[in-house]
């Protein structure tokens, strides 16, 4: 009996670890300039790629109904609040990397090649935005 309520202990633990070591879930990320929480992104998988959309708006000064008025394709006019930032990005074979996705700014409007590595066993994520030649990380943290 204490074998088996240790090795389902061990297969439950195991498993949250695993789940832990991927993009998908609840994410909060921070202004490099301020340090101040910006927003909580929500990360699922759909067809083997990542999706993302802002679950809500953490900073003082978006309003509700903010809507993104600097977007340029299919985003532009939307609410932020729900507006789908991420776009594919699938895990790279042999690697805890998803790549080959874009992000998007809602700021600027601009969308950026992105890639995507869980670390700190899977508390934290980078998110590395690529235009050209250059790239920027942010280190998300992953909400509880």
């Amino acid at each position: 009996m204490k074998t088996t309520l240790a090795a389902i202990v061990l297969a439950a633990i195991s498993a949250t670890a695993m789940a832990q070591s991927t993009p998908v879930g609840l994410w909060r990320n921070v202004d490099d300039k301020s340090g101040e929480a910006k927003a909580e992104i929500r990360i699922g998988e759909a067809g083997g790629a990542l999706i993302g959309r802002i679950d809500k708006s953490l900073r003082k000064d978006t309003k509700p109904d903010a809507i993104c008025d600097e977007c340029t394709d299919d985003r532009k006019g939307k609410p932020i609040a729900g507006l789908e930032i991420i776009r594919g990005g699938k895990k790279a074979e042999g690697k805890d990397v998803w790549e080959g996705g874009k992000i998007l700014d809602p700021e600027n409007g601009k969308e950026y090649r992105a890639s995507f590595t869980p670390i700190d066993g899977g508390r934290k994520l980078e998110v590395r935005g690529y235009l050209g030649p250059f790239w920027r990380t942010q280190t998300w943290n992953r909400v509880q």
